[in-house]
Formats: structure tokens, C-alpha cells, sequence
């Protein structure tokens, strides 16, 4: 069988500019990238239309795919439909000062009210200074005062007649008052006096004085303070009764704006019965221009408790809020409460109340990014919380682990109703939906953004749309369709496969500013392709510096490679170096030994635990594939080894089975294999040559090396024959097999790849299970083999007559 090298057209699939069918994108319309994501779009707006728990959406796919930019084109129209959102803010509860109260306005009323009472606690001071500070007030409470001390002065001298008739007087001192006899209307008596008395009448003056004292005792414990108690009443119910006409007539003028909000409504009636009730309390508080972060709820009476938090304000017209929060930690998405040191300890009130992103989007949608949002310790829990009890609570984090140092406050939680869109890889996705049983109740809808799309005439005029789109949302100049086809070549490359675009829109927009860059350096007024060619060279050589190490490793003899001549058990196989968001491939010697055993392939990358199990399995299934071919001829008395040589870190993926395979029948076959060749490719048990991955990168890489030293002609890079599709060479890479210095040859079983690397017919067994021709790598293959059964026939004879010559001798 003879395997032709591919022609330079099947390399590299071009775009022709002349098929475009324009000469500028100034001269064609915008097309929008959803027309690469027409499913995906099809299910956020399914999303965004259901109504109900559990319709969030989780927007999949790779990054740099538009989903970001999809979303917030969607979600800019949608805001303008649906429920308007509301107004939220905290005020002080009369009733639990640590428990603030929730009040819900339509939208674009909440900073009316604020203002409304901001304006009101300003008043109210100088209101209230006035009412205590006014001669009426004064007069009434001079009058209560005068009528009280009238009171006690009337009991007193009450006391004082009874006493003289009793022929007692009452004196006051500066102790107090004492009950003394008297002597006459204008003296008392003296101690000898008093014992010069009968003892009857000590005794009866005795008893009255005693008498007396008791009534004093009632009249200065009893009487006294509860009259005094009746005056301080009486003088609050002034201060109310003064407060209440002036407050209430504020409270009147605010509660027509409000009419419609039984709720507003009954706040402002709170505020009023808490005026009422503080009465002079507040006139001796601190002035209301004073900072309201002294507001507790430890006791102190302050107006600024009458002010409003308003904790979200949208716009009037009903828009629907999208919020984007970026760092979403626990309480940036649940919101705060921030705390003041006072007097040495921690302190907060409703004021102190911060709205998280929740609470913003509340009504309408917030985006997050799934990675960042679970790389935050207890966010994603603390939104689970959130979305199924439709409960905003503001969370803490030291109330979570168990750790306060302060009184918390409690503020009433918020109701939420909102869609939260999740954007991230699919590999977070199936993560979660596999190992959080909660995750597909609260997220029912996802949305599969195209990694590719297919590179049709129709797809391709689109794309060119959106080529022209991108450089106009940036401003750019416009493109010459000589340039366009150019990107388009690239997207292909992207994809890795020349029937496909790449949907990744991010790259195309970095090279169109690169672009860009280098045509206005050289005064261009558009784009042309060399701009394009520029900007791609550049990036290039943005990320050559290892593959160039790699190579210069292989030209100084430290890793060695040969790109010519030939050897038994030694081919060329090419790996992938994943570097960010880029790759290159360099190739890597594989060896292969044999000797006598029992059939054994031992894979050294495994043994050493250097090789993945998908490499591992690469190599079992070769070695299935020689025992299934062979092992019906003969015994198979081998044991072959297979390694990477020079190779230090780990090895995953099948993709260098064919090579190791072609090795493995060159040792045993002692058919040299040419150097100049490298090989990719996996097989299955049937040898057939499988597609891999990274297939433009392997090629380039042993091209790289062979220019390097110096193209001959004969070198070149055997591949799957299922990779020809996902040929988009560089363009120095088909120059080359044009001019017949380099070969690319696809294949699609083994027998093919081992011709071509040998320059031997591969040989198939006949009738009677001979492999013919005699001289074909196959029947090369069986001749090693019994080679290595007939020296293990010889070993075990020559064992088994040593053993007898033993047990004669003994």
C-alpha cells in the first residue's frame, strides 16, 4: 500500500476575500454573536419569562465565548418589562430597639421620604424648644409649682395649728422640722423645764408629740413625694399636651404625601406617640444637628431615630435593577451592619444598616461569577439560604462561626424576588449539579454557550458581520475583506479544525486592537491583512519563549532528537505543552527494547508513576492489539519496554500510542524506523489509527525543529487520517510542502504508518497464517518473535538438564 503526503490545499483551508463580497466593513451591516448561541439565548430568555422559585439560570461555557456581554444585552432589555421594583428602607421599631423595622415603598418614593424626615428631625428641635420655651408653657408649669408648694405649705400649717392646740409647737430647723411643748404662744419649754412638769403631763405631751411625729412621717414619705410625683406628671402632660399640637400638625402635613402606604402611615403615627411620650426627655437630648452615629438603643433619646435608612432606591420609572457584583463575598451579597466603638464598646444601630447586592437587585437580577462566588467562604451557602426562603437576612460572618463581641441587631428580613444568573465553566456546572443536591432546585435552567460553530458560505458572511460589529463597538477602523478573511482563517485556527469557527469572540477582539495598533503606526486608514499578519506574528511572539527554549535544547544536543537517518526501536513522537491559554508541541524521542519473557509490555511512565491512565491505557491497548495479531501464530515469549526518553514531568493521553506501537515492532521486527519522520496518532485493538488532539501544534513544532536544521525534503509528520479536517497549518508550513521540502501524510491503520516509517511492505498473513511477503515488517515481527520462543525453548532445555544432572548425581 503506498501513502501519498497530502497536497498544500488539504493543510491550511483559506477564506477568499473576493467571497465575502464587499471590499470594507464600512460597507456591510453589524451581525449579532448570537447568532453563534442561538440555544443558549433561546434558554436565558426562557429563563428570564418564567416566573416561580427556582428559575435562576446558570450561563455555561468557555471563557472568553461573549456570555458576559450575551447576558447584559439580554438583561438590558428585559429590565424595561415585568414588576417594577421597590423601595426598601429601616427605621427605628418603637416597640424592640434592636429588631429595626422593614418599610417597602413604590419605586422612586424611598428618597422623598427620607428627605421628608431628615427635614422633619431638623424642624423638630427648634420646635421643640420652642413649645418648652414659650410663656404659656412656662406659666402653667410656674402655676402647677406654685400650687404644689401651696399644698405642702397648707399641710404643714395644718399640722402646726393642730400641734398648738395641743400646746406644741413646730419648728423648723435646718435638720428638719421637731415638735417642742411650749411654755407660752411665744417660747418653748427647756429640758429642766419640761421635768419640772407632772409626770402626767410629761406623759401626755409625750404621747402628742409622738402623735405628731407620725403625722410629719406621713406627710414627708407619703404625702410629699406623691404629690411631688403628681406634679412632674402633671408637668409632663404639659410638656405632651404642649408637643402634641405642635408635632402633630407636622405629622399632618407629611401624612397626605403618603396616604396610599398604610405603612408609611403608620410609622409617622409611632413617631408622633414617641415624640408625645419623650416629651422633655427629647428636649434634653443632644441637638439634632449632632452626627446620628450616637444613636443606640442603650438608652439615650435622640431625634435622629426618626430618620430613614434607605437601604435601596431605584429609579422612578419602574426599570428593573441588574447588578454585577464582582467580589462577592458573604456580606457583599447579604449585606452589613456596621458597628462604632463608643465609650469603649461596640455599638450599632439601624443607621448602621448596609444593603448587599441581594438587596439591590432585589425585583430584578443579579449576575455573579460562579468561581469567584464559591471561592468566598459561606457565600454560596448564605445565596442558597436567600433564594429558598425568599428571605433576604443580613448574615454575619462572626454570628456564623459562633463569635460576637457586641449586641447584635436584628433588622426584619427583607422579601426577595429576583433571578440570580450564574456564568462560569462547564466543568462548575456539572461539578455542582453532582455533588449539591440543592443546586438544580435553584438553578433550573442553564444555558450551553457553542464553543464552535460550522464554517459554511452563510456562516462565514455572518461572522464576517461580526468581525465588522466588534471593530465598531471599539471604535477601530474598518477592515479590508482581505483582513476579515484573514481572522476568519484564525478562527478556524482557534477551533482547531479548519470546518469550524471558534465562538470564542475574545481573541478575535484582542488581535482586532492589535490590529489596529499597527495600522494606525503606519497611517492607515483601515485595516489591511499585513496589520492583521502583524498583530498575530506579535502574539506569537508574546509566547514563544519556552517552545524556543525547548528547541534550542534539542539543537545544543541536550535533548536528543534526530530529523534524519534511521534506528531500530526509536521514532519521533510529538507532545503538548499547554501554556495558559496558548499550546505548542516539540517532539520527544520514544524507545522501545524487547527480550525473552511472556508476553509483557511494561510501560516505564507508568511504573515510575510518570504516565496518566489514559496513557497507560494507550499502552495496554497496543499491547492487546500485537497479542491479537500475533498471538494467533505463536506463543508470544517477550517482554518489551516502552518509555519516553528525557522525559521528566507527567505523560497523559493516548495520542502517542501509534508511535510506541511503531517502535515496539521495529525492536522486534529489527526494522530500522526513519528519524525524519515524527508520529502522532492513537489505535484501537483493531489497529485502526484514531484522531487526536492539538494536531496543527504537533505539526508545526517538528517543523519548527527540521527548519531549524535545515529542510531536506524528506522529512515530514505522519497523522491520523481523521485529523485531515482539523488541518489549518501556518501558512510558512504549507510553503514549504508546496515546495516539496516538508510532507504531512495521513493514515488509517497501522500497516500504513509502518510502511511509510520503514520504506517496507507491512505484510498481512495468508492462507495458512504466514505473514507475506517474507521480507514485510509483519513477517519481520514473526521471525522476532519465534526468534525469542526458540531461545526460551533452549533456556528452559538447557535448565531441565542441568536439574536431571543433578538429581543423578545425588
Amino acid at each position: 500500500m503506498h501513502v501519498a503526503p497530502l497536497p498544500p490545499e488539504r493543510l491550511r483551508t483559506v477564506c477568499d476575500p473576493s467571497s465575502l463580497g464587499f471590499t470594507s466593513t464600512a460597507e456591510i451591516d453589524d451581525a449579532d454573536v448570537g447568532f453563534i448561541h442561538d440555544r443558549a439565548i433561546s434558554a436565558i430568555r426562557l429563563g428570564l419569562d418564567i416566573e416561580g422559585p427556582g428559575y435562576n439560570l446558570f450561563v455555561l461555557g468557555d471563557a472568553g465565548s461573549g456570555r458576559h456581554d450575551i447576558v447584559a444585552r439580554l438583561l438590558a432589555d428585559e429590565r424595561h418589562h415585568g414588576t417594577p421594583p421597590a423601595d426598601w428602607c429601616y427605621v427605628w421599631n418603637f416597640a424592640h430597639a434592636s429588631q429595626p423595622r422593614l418599610l417597602r415603598l413604590p419605586c422612586g418614593r424611598g428618597a422623598g421620604f427620607r428627605s421628608d424626615m431628615e427635614r422633619f428631625v431638623e424642624e423638630l428641635m427648634p420646635a421643640i424648644g420652642a413649645v418648652f420655651e414659650s410663656d404659656d408653657y412656662r406659666n402653667r408649669i410656674e402655676a402647677l409649682q406654685d400650687e404644689a408648694k401651696q399644698r405642702e405649705e397648707t399641710a404643714l400649717r395644718t399640722l402646726g395649728d393642730e400641734a398648738q392646740k395641743l400646746g406644741i409647737a413646730l419648728l423648723r430647723t435646718p435638720h428638719g422640722f421637731a415638735f417642742l411643748p411650749m411654755k407660752d404662744a411665744e417660747s418653748t419649754l427647756s429640758q429642766d423645764e419640761f421635768e419640772a412638769l407632772p409626770e402626767a403631763r410629761q406623759k401626755e405631751l409625750g404621747d402628742n408629740i409622738k402623735l405628731l411625729h407620725e403625722r410629719m412621717h406621713r406627710l414627708m414619705g407619703g404625702d410629699f413625694p406623691r404629690w411631688r410625683r403628681e406634679l412632674q406628671n402633671s408637668i409632663r402632660d404639659a410638656g405632651r399636651d404642649a408637643l402634641g399640637v405642635t408635632v402633630q400638625h407636622m405629622i399632618e402635613e407629611l401624612k397626605p404625601t403618603y396616604a396610599d402606604l398604610p405603612e408609611v402611615g403608620a410609622h409617622l403615627d409611632a413617631v408622633l406617640q414617641d415624640i408625645i411620650a419623650s416629651g422633655e426627655s427629647l428636649h434634653a437630648s443632644p441637638h439634632a444637628d449632632e452626627d446620628a452615629d450616637t444613636i443606640t438603643y442603650s438608652g439615650t433619646i435622640t431625634v435622629q431615630r426618626y430618620l430613614v435608612n434607605l437601604l435601596v432606591e431605584n429609579p422612578a420609572d419602574g426599570t428593573r435593577p441588574v447588578v454585577y457584583e464582582d467580589h462577592p463575598t458573604l456580606q457583599n451579597l447579604v449585606g452589613r451592619i456596621d458597628h462604632l466603638v463608643h465609650m469603649g464598646t461596640l455599638v450599632s444601630n439601624f443607621t448602621l444598616i448596609r444593603a448587599g447586592a441581594l438587596h439591590r437587585a432585589n425585583g430584578g437580577f443579579l449576575v455573579l461569577d460562579a468561581v469567584k462566588l464559591l471561592s468566598q467562604p459561606f457565600a454560596w451557602e448564605g445565596l442558597k439560604r436567600a433564594l429558598k426562603s425568599e428571605r433576604l437576612r443580613i448574615e454575619s460572618l462572626s454570628e456564623l462561626i459562633g463569635v460576637t463581641g457586641s449586641v447584635q441587631l436584628e433588622p426584619e428580613p427583607m422579601p426577595l424576588d429576583l433571578k440570580v444568573i450564574l456564568i462560569g465553566e462547564r466543568l462548575i456546572y456539572y461539578l455542582l449539579g453532582q455533588y449539591d443536591p440543592e443546586f438544580a432546585a435553584l438553578f433550573r435552567i442553564n444555558a450551553d454557550m457553542e464553543s464552535e460553530i460550522a464554517r459554511t458560505q452563510d456562516s462565514t458572511a455572518a461572522y464576517a458581520r461580526l468581525i465588522a460589529a466588534l471593530a465598531r463597538r471599539e471604535s477601530l477602523p474598518p477592515l479590508s475583506a482581505a483582513a476579515v478573511a484573514r481572522l476568519i482563517d484564525d478562527a478556524a485556527r482557534l477551533a482547531g479544525d479548519a470546518e469550524r469557527l471558534s465562538a470564542r469572540t475574545q481573541p478575535i477582539d484582542d488581535r482586532l486592537r492589535e490590529a489596529a495598533h499597527f495600522a494606525t503606526a503606519a497611517g492607515s486608514a483601515q485595516i489591511e491583512r499585513e496589520h492583521v499578519d502583524a498583530a498575530l506574528a506579535a502574539h506569537r511572539q508574546r509566547h514563544e519563549r519556552v517552545r524556543l527554549h525547548y528547541q534550542q535544547e534539542i539543537q545544543r544536543g541536550q535533548l536528543l532528537v534526530d530529523t534524519d537517518g534511521e534506528h531500530i526501536g526509536q521514532v519521533n513522537g510529538l507532545a503538548v505543552v499547554p501554556l495558559g491559554s496558548d499550546s505548542f508541541a516539540h517532539p520527544v524521542r520514544i524507545t522501545a527494547t524487547v527480550r525473552v519473557g511472556e508476553g509483557e509490555v511494561i510501560d516505564i511512565e507508568r511504573e515510575v508513576k510518570l504516565g496518566g491512565p489514559i496513557h497507560s491505557k494507550g499502552v495496554l491497548i497496543l499491547s492487546s492489539f500485537v497479542a491479537s495479531r500475533f498471538g494467533m501464530i505463536l506463543p508470544l515469549s517477550l517482554k518489551a519496554s516502552l518509555v519516553f526518553e528525557q522525559s521528566y514531568g507527567g505523560i497523559e493521553g493516548d495520542s502517542a500510542s501509534l508511535a510506541e506501537l511503531a517502535a515496539l515492532l521495529s525492536a522486534l521486527a529489527g526494522v530500522p524506523i526513519r528519524q525524519s519522520i515524527a508520529v502522532t496518532g492513537s489505535v484501537n485493538q483493531f489497529g485502526i489509527v484514531q484522531p487526536v488532539g492539538g494536531i496543527n501544534e504537533k505539526i508545526e513544532g517538528f517543523f519548527d525543529l527540521c527548519a531549524a536544521r535545515g529542510l531536506t525534503g524528506e522529512q515530514g509528520v505522519l497523522i491520523p487520517q481523521a485529523n485531515v479536517c482539523n488541518l489549518m497549518l501556518r501558512e510558512d508550513v504549507v510553503a514549504a510542502v508546496r515546495d516539496g521540502h516538508f510532507r504531512v501524510w495521513a493514515v488509517a491503520e497501522v500497516d500504513e504508518a509502518l510502511e511509510r516509517l520503514t520504506g517496507l511492505p507491512a505484510g498481512a498473513p495468508d492462507s495458512h497464517s504466514q505473514m507475506a511477503p517474507e521480507d514485510s515488517v509483519n513477517a519481520r515481527v514473526v521471525a522476532g518473535l519465534k526468534k525469542l520462543v526458540q531461545l526460551r525453548r533452549e533456556f528452559n532445555a538447557s535448565v531441565a538438564g542441568r536439574r536431571s544432572d543433578k538429581r543423578n548425581i545425588s
